[in-house]
């Protein structure tokens, strides 16, 4: 067997263990999934007909401020996803399995391809989740396009990817499962702080430059862009050169973890 047949053959399984614990476990996804969920809810009907007003400068009219907030809070979705991610590797790390793996026949990288996989998958399946939720409560993209639509599923994967490159190496980084789940907090705070609920012009002043050259906004631009018909700019090139720039790191920096001899 060839040494690409054996890691095809191996990270398949390990992608199959992962969804499988996925679908056994799915309390930590679900309550991952509760806080963008929430926050549209929030947001919209709490907050939307003011926000609608401030943004569009017209009468007040929440549709304007869902179509607005929506391409953030799938970014979001994603961010907290990923969390799962960290704290599952982390979790193999601590309990042994790792360990036994080690022992085993299988390829090295495996063990490492199936969780970032299975992860993206259910990246997602919870955007289509969210989705699902915001086009229930009134979003509407009608201006996409077919190849709109395409590139903007392959940012949010592309974007899945680059965080969970990063997310498995905080997991493998952390000493226990608590300690993952606060380092990898970060991905679902960042977006909080990017233009994915307020534009950047009606931020203070000296916050704009933290909100306009972190990884998010861009992103976030760019699939408003994509969805809604908006300018995107330069937007495009630094979401992609962000997504690119994480997923190399991220990947090199958990490869240097999981090839770390255990102490």
């Amino acid at each position: 067997m060839s040494s690409l047949t054996l890691a095809v053959r191996d990270s398949s399984t390990m992608l199959r263990r992962n969804l499988l614990h996925a679908r056994r476990y799915p309390s930590l996804t679900l309550n991952l999934l509760l806080t963008p969920v929430m926050l549209l809810l929030l947001f919209v009907y709490i907050f939307g007909d003011t926000m609608s007003a401030g943004i569009g400068g017209g009468g007040a009219d929440r549709s304007a401020y869902i179509a607005y907030i929506v391409p953030g809070i799938l970014l979001l979705t994603i961010g907290g996803t990923t969390i799962g991610s960290a704290v599952s590797v982390s979790s193999d790390m601590t309990e042994g399995i790792i360990a036994r793996f080690r022992t085993m026949a299988i390829h090295r990288g495996s063990v490492l391809i199936g969780h970032v996989v299975g992860s993206v998958v259910q990246c997602v399946m919870s955007v289509v989740l969210v989705g699902a939720v915001a086009v229930a409560i009134g979003f509407r993209a009608k201006d996409a396009t077919v190849l709109e639509w395409v590139l903007a599923v392959g940012l949010l994967a592309l974007v899945s990817l680059a965080l969970t490159w990063i997310a498995v190496g905080m997991g493998l980084s952390s000493p226990n499962v608590e300690a993952a789940s606060n380092n990898a907090l970060p991905l679902m705070v960042l977006p909080l702080l990017s233009s994915a609920f307020v534009p950047l012009d009606a931020m203070p002043g000296w916050f704009q430059p933290f909100a306009e050259y972190q990884p998010f906004t861009p992103a976030i631009e760019t699939l408003r862009g994509l969805l809604l018909g908006t300018e995107i700019g330069h937007n495009g090139w630094l979401a992609v050169a962000w997504c690119l720039g994480l997923a190399v790191l991220g990947y090199f920096w958990s490869k240097s973890l999981f090839n770390r001899e255990p102490k």
